[in-house]
Parts: structure tokens; C-alpha cells; sequence
């Protein structure tokens, strides 16, 4: 989060959405759980991660 003002993308704008509507550091535990439930779910398929693909979805 210290270097949105850079970042572009799908996941960049969920965060810059999120911080209108929250405090940071609740915007930075729903990151990292988004990011943890991304990583479980390619884990667990055995799959790679495609950004094109909409994986991250919502």
C-alpha cells in the first residue's frame, strides 16, 4: 500500500475503492486475507496464476 500511487490494475483498484470506504489498517488485513485465500485456492487446484484470467475476482 505504500507504493499504490504507482500500481496499476484490477487488484490496485480494489485497494484505492477499499481505502475510500475504510481505515488502513483494515484495508490492509482484507489485502492480506484476499491475497491469503488467492494463494490457498492456487495451492490447493495446482494451478498458476493467470491475472488475464480473473482470478481475482471480488
Amino acid at each position: 500500500m505504500q507504493r499504490l500511487d504507482r500500481q496499476t490494475g484490477r487488484l490496485a483498484e480494489w485497494v484505492r475503492a477499499m481505502l475510500t470506504r475504510r481505515h488502513p489498517n483494515v484495508v490492509a488485513c482484507a489485502l492480506a486475507n484476499k491475497l491469503a485465500r488467492t494463494a490457498w485456492a492456487l495451492a490447493t487446484h495446482r494451478t498458476t496464476f493467470d491475472a488475464a484470467a480473473g482470478v481475482m475476482s471480488s
